[in-house]
């Protein structure tokens, strides 16, 4: 599988396309940025991390009955995943007060809810990603609600078996972000990636962050905690 022409390039990635019309190939990069792109950085080895975790945690949802676009993994930085039309609604899940959700309802950090909560926001860079409900997903016709309907099913189970999958890393799964897109048959499938940069990952013992929160709030030890990420998946070190 050879790289062609460069179809798109965002903040974390570089997608290219191939001699198949339907597979597509992702280079991970490690440009860093938060606040949707007014902080700007490097954090060395992330593109590493995030590409060999997404394409763990892909496989590992796979086995639990959870479409993906993952196909194979070309190397450290490279993947190859099918081609889809990704639809433009980011999808949050919350198992723990954290972040955006505790500045907007003036709650603190670290509270655990009795079930999760789903957001959606319209992936609109330009509109800085605005929080929406379903109904607005449909009357802007983001999605129809077959679709929406899927994505909040898969979107649970991803919960549950990465919550219990993180569990075993002695790792907490705050929340995290997901983008879904449709194979050239509509198939809704999960895709984009599964990394430090989309999931808030709290240390079970001492509720140490090991995630892009330290790049956001410029607490040091940015490049650590990703490559702790990386060694509690793999027993390995990069």
């Amino acid at each position: 599988m050879k790289k062609c022409e460069m179809l798109y390039e965002g903040k974390a990635k570089k997608v290219y396309a191939t001699e198949d019309e339907n597979l597509v190939i992702v280079d991970y990069k490690d440009d860093a940025t938060a606040f949707n792109g007014e902080k700007k950085g490097t954090i060395a080895g992330k593109g590493v991390v995030n590409n060999v975790m997404s394409n763990h945690m892909f496989q590992l949802l796979e086995k639990q009955g959870v479409p993906t676009h993952f196909v194979e993994q070309l190397s450290e930085r490279e993947t190859v995943v099918k081609k889809v039309q990704i639809v433009p609604l980011e999808v949050i899940i919350r198992n723990i007060s954290a972040g955006s959700f505790a500045k907007r309802y003036g709650v603190e950090e670290g509270i655990v809810f009795s079930q999760p909560t789903i957001e959606f926001s319209y992936k609109n860079d330009e509109l800085g990603d605005p929080l929406i409900n379903s109904y607005h997903a449909l009357a802007l016709g983001l999605a129809t609600q077959e679709e929406i309907d899927k994505i909040k099913e898969m979107s649970f189970k991803i919960n549950e078996v990465m919550k219990k999958y993180f569990d075993t890393l002695n790792v907490i799964l705050v929340d995290f972000k997901l983008e879904f897109g449709k194979t050239a048959d509509g198939t809704v499938v999960l895709a984009d990636e599964i990394s430090p940069d989309t999931c808030r990952l709290w240390d079970k013992d001492t509720k140490e962050k090991l995630d892009k929160d330290r790049f956001r709030r410029d607490m040091g030890g940015v490049e650590e905690a990703y490559q702790e990420m990386f060694r509690r998946l793999l027993g390995e070190t990069l």
